[in-house]
């Protein structure tokens, strides 16, 4: 009998947050930069242990609205004309989910100005967000090509000029108890800030079940889709395609409720791949497509990090592995991939062809019988995981389009670009 799986939710959140960072070297350890300057002022300022939870939790998850690569590195470099606009979709996103609702009015107002808001400091989502405005401000003043103790007095004399205006005094004078600390600044770079935050943090003892492991899957599995219409629907397919299938299999519900989550999870490399390269409806150059091979690779590094979910690790990255060992990134070879990494690579494939894109119909039935199966004919996908498929296509066809379906109105709704046109 499988053992319940349970997860520590620090190691979560950091391992996911990472993800989001993954674009670009200009963005290494944002949000987890952020989440330890915005926990230290919190500390230091003696704050009540849910609203230091809620602005640690906001911190690490404030970018979940900005929806690529480009808008990501825009941000980063101030350059970014409508600021409010990832702040927004970030409200929505956290908005669905009861676990995280709680950060969402911190997210969507942790670019607002002191000077721009009509109600107190005390208020607890206001203060929360000027703690958060401080830490994203501050570490985007970094120079990451240069040695922190050589730049820090300027990056503090540049936020005790933001007092009384964009920032709140109170706000400056928290972040001024802990700055004199050369430790603050170290540990702030320093590459080994995920443990710390891990043993340090304010989840280090909590754990969630997988119902909670799934709803934390979901908010990512929508950061993933919803950075493009080209892909707005994509990864419920592949979940609903994966769950179905597991259940025709036989596996057990605990099996199922992992597919899931690796269904939810299996494109999270993606947040490293520009929507350039995404977005391209004409075939990707040669060095294009060795971009894409990444994703995979980084969908594995993420999860494996978060302790009780390496098989799902593998079950999520070995989408594109083939039996024969020609897939990537990894080359497994049919010995290596267990039955759940042949379900997710069906149910990828499965989502992928039969769904409509902007610049192309889905497949109809026929076709994607045909393409399967020539796959698997050729021992490059599971043949009994095919089959599967196709004896109760219509069943697993109609669960997924119900699943995308639901996505694509949410998409449609809240972020307006028609999926399929």
């Amino acid at each position: 009998m499988q053992r319940e799986t349970v997860v520590n939710l620090g190691n979560l959140l950091l391992s996911l947050s990472e993800a989001m960072d993954l674009a670009s070297s200009a963005l290494a350890q944002h949000q987890q930069r952020t989440a330890f300057a915005a926990w230290e002022m919190a500390k230091s300022a003696g704050l009540s242990e849910d609203i230091k939870e809620s602005i640690f939790t906001a911190a690490l998850l404030h970018d979940v609205g900005a929806m690529s690569v480009e808008e990501k590195v825009s941000l980063h470099r101030f350059e970014t004309k409508d600021i409010d606009a990832h702040c927004i979709r970030g409200e929505i996103l956290l908005k669905r989910y009861d676990q995280l609702k709680h950060t969402s009015n911190i997210v969507r107002f942790h670019h607002r100005e002191w000077r721009d808001w009509d109600e107190p400091i005390d208020k607890p989502h206001v203060l929360a967000a000027q703690v958060i405005f401080l830490a994203d401000y501050l570490e985007r003043l970094i120079n990451r090509d240069q040695y922190i103790l050589h730049q820090h007095q300027q990056i503090i004399d540049k936020i005790k000029s933001l007092s009384g205006t964009s920032i709140h005094p109170q706000i400056v004078d928290y972040f001024l108890s802990i700055s004199h600390r050369e430790e603050f600044w170290l540990d702030m770079t320093s590459p080994r800030l995920y443990p710390l935050l891990f043993h340090h943090g304010p989840y280090r003892s909590i754990e969630i079940d997988i119902s909670k492991i799934i709803a934390i899957s979901e908010l990512f599995r929508d950061i993933i889709d919803f950075r493009s219409r080209f892909t707005a629907t994509h990864t419920s397919g592949v979940a609903a395609s994966a769950e179905m299938l597991a259940t025709i299999f036989g596996l057990t519900e605990t099996e199922r409720q992992l597919l899931r989550v690796a269904g939810n999870l299996h494109d999270i490399g993606k947040l490293a791949v520009p929507n350039s390269i995404l977005e391209k409806p004409d075939k990707l150059t040669r060095d294009e497509f060795a971009v894409i091979k990444c994703h995979t690779y980084y969908t594995y590094y993420v999860i494996y990090t978060i302790g009780g979910l390496q098989q799902i690790a593998e079950w999520a990255a070995y989408h594109h592995e083939k039996l024969d060992g020609s897939g990537y990134p990894f080359h497994c070879k049919a010995e290596e991939l267990s039955t759940g990494a042949r379900i997710m690579a069906v149910a990828d494939i499965f989502a992928a062809i039969a769904e409509d894109r902007p610049y192309r119909k889905g497949m109809a039935k026929e076709e994607v019988i045909q393409t399967i199966n020539n796959l698997s004919s050729r021992q490059l996908l599971d043949s009994k995981i095919a089959n599967l498929l196709f004896e109760n296509y219509d069943k697993v066809h109609a669960y997924v389009m119900d699943a995308q379906a639901t996505a694509r109105k949410f998409y449609e709704t809240q972020f307006g670009n028609p999926v399929g046109s």
